[in-house]
């Protein structure tokens, strides 16, 4: 075995591979925590949803903020330029009472949106406008994508037959050009996380320019404008109504619930990436509904339908009406509950235009005529061709910028600045959802066992609320003081690796443990080390990881990361916590707390690590096996990409710790080693050694 220092026996210990294959997993404590860690995560933002909120002051005091956040989590903040929009009417389809004009526009440069304009032949002079949002109606036929607009049609030649000018455009997945609303819970493009990007953003960014559309045609009132849409329509139709005051009345139908439903009763794994924002100042969604307040707001929903429960549609529509009612308009917000599941009815219908006749028109009378289809899906389409230069189907990838890597600076105060608004920007916008206060560890010791002179023990300790995790620390017998303790912590590889290095002699001590084969050379490795060196070894799986592992399957696996996210968090930050608190709880331990830390990690987990050691004092070094050099491979943390990349991160831990990476590949760390070198922060302080051969 090829080692730069006597830690490569701590690789054989946790990177020797067992030779059976991974064991049958018990996930019936993870997945026991992990439920009732989201019930309670849940329950604590739905109670602090508007809260704060006693008065119609207290409103007007936080509306602008509340605002400017929500801009924020769509990744509009700042807001794009407003490019000229480049609007082309491609060629008209005629109807006796309406005509419609088949456009596009780009959003941004190369962000095409295309739509279909409906303008009633008989009209006032300035006619009110309603934009029409599409759900997920897929309209595909030889290959060829019409898209959704054609689906809800029907909706818009009603508008058009009775007054209105009506523009619909399709959303970024299911249009002419087809991108993509499924990164997380398809693609696996969890680094849409550390952008800050939703599809959500660019659905209310093509919005606010249909908005610009619609105002500069000569035929519309931009003073009566609404919006309606249902299921993925109705979530846009909150975005731009909340984001942007133009609209002047609202009917989202099947579009909105809260938290409870979507993280606790699952309503998440029914949706894509498109319905959420991402939540990084932990908002329950009736504050997005309030962002409406006091315009004229009419709630849509069937009373089955299965991903929008009528129990959190109902707790939404009682969070809203208190903020109406502080600004004395309870009548301007309203609920329509009708008969049916997740489907298209024209009971859900007959209310939406009934409400937009009366707030835009003054007008109740009662609907006598049915909305209709009137048109075959090629009758509606753009474009013969698609453009060359679309930039729809890698939108994703530019919308919300990755910052550059910044110069390396050259005297201190530079860095200081730089350092400081690093972390200040990852402790608000990528770990906001830490607990605001440290709970006791509450450590209680599990076992001491004494074996083959290694002695172990195993500590359970409280990591957050819900949280309760094990920590082991095995050293030579007899040891009291050790000269170092190394904490290893552990993604699940290692965790198995673990379990294989201990079996040997400690099986009966981990009861309830499916193990793998014993490997009694990392045993004999780990009796070694510890003749030589007065070391104590400790090791934390953080959660979702051996002792906590939950359900294993791609379905669960994928849908808890995504309910971590509609919380305002990742798994990958707070498994960053957890490794903080295992620090905390080593430190507490008898003769631990002025021993000398090191932390070491594989992979993924090796990068939670490091990001661990920038919240912790004292962490004498970090050995990193594996670091994966950009954070597009993880780990996964919201916003982090806004901000900084896994080069800077290891900078900012060479200022406090010594960095020795395993990868063989200095040219990955020059940033961080430049740094160092220009800081005088000594040659040692960033090491890029070889990787550690495996035997």
């Amino acid at each position: 075995m090829k080692s730069a220092t006597t830690l490569g026996l701590l690789v054989a210990l946790l990177g020797c591979p067992v030779s059976a294959a991974d064991p049958a997993l018990d996930t019936a404590r993870g997945d026991k925590m992990i439920a009732t860690y989201f019930l309670e995560q849940a329950k604590e933002l739905q109670s602090a949803c508007l809260s704060d909120i006693n008065s119609l002051a207290d409103w007007n005091a936080r509306r602008d903020e509340y605002r400017q956040q929500l801009l924020d989590m769509l990744g509009l903040d700042p807001l794009p330029e407003k490019t000229p929009l480049h609007t082309v009417i491609t060629g008209t389809t005629e109807h006796d009472e309406f005509v419609v004009e088949k456009l596009h526009f780009q959003s941004r440069p190369g962000l095409y949106v295309t739509g279909n304009l409906y303008l009633p032949r008989e009209r006032p002079e300035k006619a009110p406008a309603i934009l029409y949002l599409c759900g997920h109606g897929e309209v595909k036929q030889g290959g060829t994508s019409y898209g959704n607009k054609v689906h809800y049609h029907h909706h818009c030649s009603w508008f058009a037959r009775n007054g209105y000018v009506c523009l619909t455009i399709d959303s970024l997945q299911l249009g002419e050009i087809e991108g993509t609303h499924r990164g997380t819970h398809h693609k696996k493009m969890w680094w849409w996380l550390n952008r800050g990007y939703t599809p959500a953003g660019v659905e209310a960014w093509n919005c606010v320019r249909a908005l610009d559309y619609l105002e500069a045609r000569p035929e519309v009132d931009g003073a009566r404008i609404g919006v309606t849409g249902r299921s993925g329509g109705g979530a846009y139709s909150w975005w731009i109504a909340a984001i942007d005051p133009r609209v002047k009345v609202a009917v989202p139908v099947a579009g909105i619930t809260d938290l409870e439903n979507h993280v606790v009763d699952g309503c998440v794994e029914g949706h894509c990436d498109c319905m959420y924002m991402v939540n990084t100042h932990r908002w329950d969604y009736p504050l997005v509904a309030a962002l409406v307040a006091p315009r004229p707001l009419l709630i849509s929903n069937t009373d089955s339908d299965i991903i929008f429960p009528l129990d959190g549609v109902l707790r939404t529509f009682e969070s809203v009406r208190r903020i109406y009612d502080l600004h004395d308009a309870g009548p301007m917000v309203a609920l329509n509950v009708t008969a049916g599941g997740h489907r298209d009815t024209q009971e859900l219908r007959i209310h939406a235009f009934r409400w937009f006749n009366k707030h835009l028109k003054n007008d109740e009378q009662l609907i006598d005529r049915a909305a209709t289809k009137f048109f075959k899906p090629q009758q509606l389409r753009v474009f013969e061709s698609l453009p060359d230069d679309q930039n729809n189907t890698e939108i994703h990838e530019t919308f919300v910028a990755a910052v550059a890597a910044p110069e390396v600076p050259d005297d201190e105060g530079r860095w200081q600045r730089l350092r400081d608004n690093w972390r200040g920007d990852l402790a608000k916008k990528s770990f906001a959802a830490w607990p605001a206060q440290d709970a006791p560890l509450d450590i209680t010791e599990a076992f001491s066992s004494e074996r083959a002179g290694v002695r172990l023990r195993a500590y359970d300790f409280t990591s957050q609320s819900r949280i309760r995790l094990r920590l082991y620390v095995a050293h030579r017998e007899g040891l009291e003081s050790p000269d170092l303790t190394v904490l290893n912590v552990l993604d699940q590889p290692a965790w198995i690796d673990f379990l294989a290095t201990i079996r040997p002699e400690f099986e009966n001590e981990l009861t309830g443990e499916s193990w793998p084969a014993a490997n009694r050379q990392s045993f004999a490795n780990l009796q070694q080390m510890f003749k030589s060196f007065k070391w104590a070894m400790a090791y934390v799986a953080p959660r979702g990881v051996g002792p906590t592992l939950w359900d294993q399957s791609e379905k669960k696996q994928t849908q808890h990361r995504r309910r971590f996210y509609l919380l305002g968090q990742s798994l990958d930050g707070m498994r960053v916590y957890d490794v903080r608190r295992a620090i905390q709880a080593v430190r507490s331990l008898d003769g631990q707390g002025d021993v000398p830390l090191w932390l070491q990690s594989h992979r993924v987990m090796a990068g939670v690590t490091l990001y661990a050691s920038l919240f912790e004092p004292e962490i004498s070094r970090l050995d990193l096996y594996e670091l994966p050099e950009t954070h597009r491979k993880g780990p996964f943390f919201l916003n982090v990409r806004r901000y900084i990349d896994m080069p800077q991160a290891v900078a900012m831990a060479a200022e406090r710790s010594r960095v020795v990476i395993y990868d063989g590949l200095p040219a990955r760390w020059q940033y961080a080693a430049s740094v160092a070198r220009e800081l005088d922060w000594g040659e040692k302080r960033v090491q890029i050694r070889d990787p550690v051969d495996e035997p």
